[in-house]
């Protein structure tokens, strides 16, 4: 019974320990208000500063990729919708180590394409149906999220990143500059 006890608390030593890992790869699914609603995102991360005891320091590398298809029915018009949203961004984060939690907050900018392509248009004398086309702009970000260390490689997380493109002006009517969304997904620390 001693033996199970003992090997049962160093079992729970082991995987309850806070990491200070260097390198981190993670994969989110993602949700925002403007369409398209979900998506995927992808990002690498890379300490610096380990030195620091309880503070964790780092430069993330982040994608997102969202689409959606509709068949869209308005006024009279109808057609097809195709919709493609994808980011590339860098960000300075900077979180701290509270037992098995590790809250963070960050800061960064990225590239942002949004495509719409728009198809089988029927019923449309007026020529009232959106054109198709295509928008890039740079965006700047702030992220606030947490990580939660069950075993030691591999980090569990949350994460809500607000982003602003307000130094653009948008060329397509429906794209919003100011943009919110919430992520869940997994890191793995090496």
């Amino acid at each position: 019974m001693r033996r199970i006890l003992a090997l049962a608390v160093v079992i729970l030593a082991i995987f309850s320990a806070t990491t200070y890992a260097q390198f981190e790869i993670g994969a989110s699914y993602e949700l925002r208000e403007e369409e398209p609603r979900n998506g995927f995102g992808v990002r690498i991360q890379k300490g610096i500063f380990e030195n620091f005891p309880l503070v964790n320091l780092g430069l993330r590398l982040h994608g997102s990729y969202f689409s959606e298809d509709n068949n869209v029915s308005e006024g009279g018009v109808s057609y097809s919708q195709d919709l493609t949203n994808y980011d590339v961004g860098v960000a300075a984060i900077g979180g701290v180590s509270v037992g098995l939690l590790e809250p963070y907050v960050g800061l960064g900018l990225g590239t942002e394409n949004y495509e719409r392509a728009i198809s089988d248009i029927q019923n449309d004398t007026n020529n009232d149906a959106p054109q198709s086309g295509e928008e890039n702009s740079l965006y700047w970000n702030m992220l606030v999220g947490a990580k939660v260390t069950i075993i030691p490689m591999v980090k569990p997380f949350v994460e809500y990143r607000y982003s602003s493109s307000e130094l653009d002006e948008p060329e397509l009517q429906d794209v919003n500059s100011q943009t919110g969304r919430i992520m869940f997904g997994i890191s793995i620390s090496f």
